[in-house]
């Protein structure tokens, strides 16, 4: 123990039996050194074996050795703990220096200005709508854009655009530091020493605006590179082009960009921007990279616009990177765009006039890039299938990228459209060229070709009323056999296997007739990727994908009901057992967009169930849900996109096919999200839900009747019939009805089993009795459940079940009833378990 206590002093002395304290030379220390960066923990065989080879060690104790190589591994541990504690004492002290400077801002400047602005603000724009031409030219009118006055052209000469980029600059920062614009606290973000910075948007503002302020542990020059290259971290970034690069005499450089957004849904055309970028460095150090937009310049290069895409405009927006004392950079980041909101259907302007969403998609992306980037550099490691983090965010970019082209359906990539077939519900696009499109050859070079030349997509919109989109992408991500066709699934897999080899993967659960194998538990903080393996597709082995196996690369984000503006994504593709960086990914898939950003997020615990029949409020949920009926309806857009490839001969039936397929998805996804709508729960009869449909009631009497009849003793305490749904519903034990047939599955589960099993009532029927057992369970079920149909009723001592998504369960008992009509003939098995929870 002495050696222990001593060992985390500094110095060359080692701790003897005696307490005595003996000196190692520096040679011996040396000697000692090497074989620790060697192995820091040597075996009693190393140990002796390196007396042997070092003679300068010759008269030190096997022992002395072992307490030596201790005291080294405790100083190594401090110095790393300290390490770690003066890192986080830097990021605190550079957190603190931001918010002091945000608070004096506000304080000193904010909380005056934003009432007089407000006020004055009024009466500029009273006056000038008093003053305003009301003609038909210069009104907005259905499809028609507001007529903005027109500014005499700028000067793009050489000097001209030096002087714009000055300009810039103070625009960008009175936005970025100053009160130019009226910032207000993003809904939902807290800042703090764990959060992803302090984030605002606009209040008041033409545009929409946003802005943030991190810590990133980057120098500034690395932080500005990685910005700059805006489509490796703006997902909806198709494209930037440096057009030309001129010097400035100050050390600067402006740079003029042509940009290319693409369009979130089918029903609204892409964006594109004709930029200024300038990039400087202030006289106290600080990096700055502004940007605007050159819509009205003369005597100098410009860009005429493009097919397909509406000319938006990006307002004084830009970086400001300071350098941070002990590492890292302080970074400020203000976005603010005019995204020409009259281009769309009124129902989609909410996307393009909505802050929140700017913020979600553009500033705090940046910010959470910036961070996955530097906690890559800081601890280095390797994840899934013995990928690197970057690795793993090429192919996030490598599947988004591919839905957002199938998506826009560009032209210049390929893509043609079919004729329709007299109903305008699904588009159909083909694309013979998709080498072009994918940027690989689908001929691969181990003697596998690719079963398809051509590539159909097929797509189309939706608005989606009163179902919260975490939850609806939620559900389509477990329970994928409610939407999807295994036979198309199947050939849609064909098209991507390349050769007979196994490829090595983590093992997962299995839920919804899929086998879930975690690839990355998250990219960028908000995102994970999956591998999902089709369950009785094929041979399968935990350890390994074998040749035959039908499986995905799936990427899901969004899925946090709390976040404010998120946009839910679910996009996947098909991969074949030797999956490389280079074979193909042609995904399909999901994006939901709320366009009422600011309504209040939904309960995490809304399930498809009976609360349709029970009184339990809108939400469905045993606490008092979410006021979403209170709020009005709300609304999102969900845009369905699914790829094919096949031979060009076999068009016409690949056409007919995908049509037939997204319209079937879209009545799966009407299904259940009329079943996840609060307005399905009667909310607008004040609030009150209808009493318990016949048939529930009915069920629930029986249950409670048999669990008398065998046991002797009462399953509820209720008073009269009108609510023995409704306290069954609400027991506290996990209670579940299974059918009577040679693989028993679920057919009712109150609000405790759903939550136990992590499912639905919908899905529900998915899952078989011996499912949530493991093998000792299972014997036992089975050994002893004739005794049910005999006496009417067993019980079982407590142990561990899995729930749908494969997450263990104990419980401390469970009984096991025989649940009889009125007729006295078997209904079902109904089961209760008895303080149960998640281990």
């Amino acid at each position: 123990m002495m050696a222990v206590t001593s060992s985390c002093k500094e110095g060359t002395k080692i701790a003897m039996d005696n307490g005595k304290y003996v000196r190692y030379t520096p040679e011996q220390v040396e000697a000692l050194e090497r074989l620790y960066h060697e192995c820091p923990k040597p075996s009693s065989m190393r140990r002796q074996q390196l007396i042997r080879e070092c003679p300068i060690l010759s008269n030190i104790e096997p022992k002395q050795i072992k307490v030596w190589f201790q005291n080294r591994r405790c100083r190594e541990k401090q110095r790393k703990e300290a390490s770690r504690l003066q890192a986080v004492n830097r990021k605190l002290t550079a957190m603190n220096k931001l918010l002091m400077e945000e608070n004096d801002r506000l304080q000193k400047q904010v909380s005056q200005l934003v009432y007089e602005n407000s006020y004055f603000r009024q009466q500029t724009q009273n006056t000038t709508l008093a003053t305003t031409d009301t003609s038909c030219e210069s009104v907005v009118t259905s499809g028609q854009h507001h007529l903005t006055p027109q500014h005499p052209p700028r000067d793009a000469s050489p000097a001209g655009l030096l002087s714009i980029a000055e300009e810039t600059l103070t625009e960008f920062l009175s936005k970025a530091t100053g009160t130019a614009v009226e910032w207000v606290q993003m809904p939902g973000m807290k800042p703090g020493p764990d959060s992803i910075g302090i984030v605002a948007i606009s209040h008041g503002r033409s545009g929409v605006a946003a802005r943030a302020c991190g810590l990133v542990g980057l120098d500034p020059t690395r932080v500005a590179e990685i910005l700059k290259d805006r489509p490796s971290w703006y997902r909806d970034c198709r494209a930037v082009d440096v057009i030309n690069v001129l010097s400035t005499g100050n050390g600067g450089t402006i740079e003029l960009l042509y940009m290319q957004l693409y369009a979130p849904t089918t029903l609204a055309p892409a964006r594109d921007f004709w930029l200024l970028r300038y990039t400087s460095v202030m006289e106290d150090g600080s990096l700055v990279v502004c940007e605007r937009s050159l819509n009205n310049t003369e005597n100098g290069p410009s860009m005429p616009p493009a097919a397909n895409f509406v000319r938006a405009e990006l307002l004084p927006s830009g970086y400001l990177i300071r350098p941070c004392e002990g590492g890292g950079s302080i970074i400020h980041i203000v976005d603010h765009m005019d995204l020409e909101p009259w281009s769309v259907p009124e129902v989609l302007r909410p996307l393009y006039e909505s802050s929140t969403l700017l913020a979600q998609k553009t500033t705090m992306a940046a910010l959470r890039h910036l961070r996955q980037i530097s906690q890559e550099i800081s601890q280095p490691n390797v994840t899934g299938w013995g990928r690197r983090p970057a690795a793993l965010r090429a192919l996030s970019q490598k599947l988004n990228k591919g839905f957002n082209e199938a998506v826009n359906g560009f032209a210049d990539e390929g893509w043609s459209m079919l004729g329709s077939d007299g109903v305008d519900d699904v588009t159909l696009l083909v694309n013979s060229s998709p080498s072009k499109m994918m940027g690989i050859n689908l001929s691969y070079g181990n003697g596998f070709p690719s079963m398809g030349n051509a590539i159909l997509c097929a797509k189309a919109s939706m608005l989606l009323q009163n179902v919260p989109p975490a939850i609806l992408l939620r559900f389509l991500r477990e329970h994928r056999s409610e939407w999807a066709d295994s036979g198309i699934d199947a050939y849609s897999a064909a098209a991507v296997k390349a050769g007979p080899c196994g490829l090595p993967v983590a093992r997962g659960g299995s839920f919804g007739g899929q086998v879930i194998l975690p690839l990355a538990h998250t990219i960028e903080h908000e995102e994970f990727m999956e591998v999902i393996k089709l369950e009785n597709m094929g041979h399968y082995r935990e350890d390994m994908i074998m040749p035959g196996d039908i499986f995905l690369l799936q990427l899901c984000s969004g899925v946090d009901e709390n976040a404010v503006g998120t946009c839910a994504e679910l996009t996947f593709a098909p991969i074949d057992a030797s999956f490389s960086d280079d074979a193909p990914i042609i995904p399909s898939g999901f994006r939901i967009i709320p366009l009422d950003s600011g309504m209040d997020a939904s309960s995490p615990n809304r399930t498809l169930d009976l609360a349709s029949t029970l009184e339990v409020g809108a939400a469905g949920n045993r606490s008092t849900g979410d006021n979403s009926g209170r709020n009005g309806s709300t609304k999102s857009v969900m845009t369905i996109a699914f790829q094919f490839v096949y031979e060009i001969h076999l068009q016409e039936n690949v056409a007919t096919m995908a049509r037939q397929y997204v319209r079937s998805i879209i009545a799966s996804v009407q299904r259940v999200a009329l079943a996840l709508s609060p307005s399905n729960f009667g909310s607008h009869a004040g609030f009150r839900t209808p009493p318990g449909t016949p048939e529930a009631q009915t069920l629930a009497r029986w249950i409670c009747q048999s669990y008398r009849c065998y046991l002797g003793v009462e399953l509820l305490e209720y008073e009269g019939s009108e609510s023995i749904l409704k306290t069954l519903w609400h027991h506290t034990d996990a209670v579940l009805c299974c059918s009577l047939k040679a693989l028993p599955v679920f057919t009712f589960a109150n609000q405790a089993g759903l939550d136990m099993l992590e499912t639905t009532l919908v899905a529900l029927q998915d899952i078989s009795l011996e499912k949530i057992f493991d093998d000792n369970g299972r014997k036992a079920l089975f050994a002893e459940f004739p005794q049910v149909m005999q006496q009417g009723f067993m019980c079982l001592q407590g142990g561990i079940c899995l729930s749908s998504m494969g997450r263990p369960i104990s419980y401390e008992r469970a009984v096991a009833w025989k649940v009889v009509n009125d007729e006295e003939n078997a209904h079902c098995i109904c089961f209760m378990f008895v303080n149960w929870s998640f281990v």
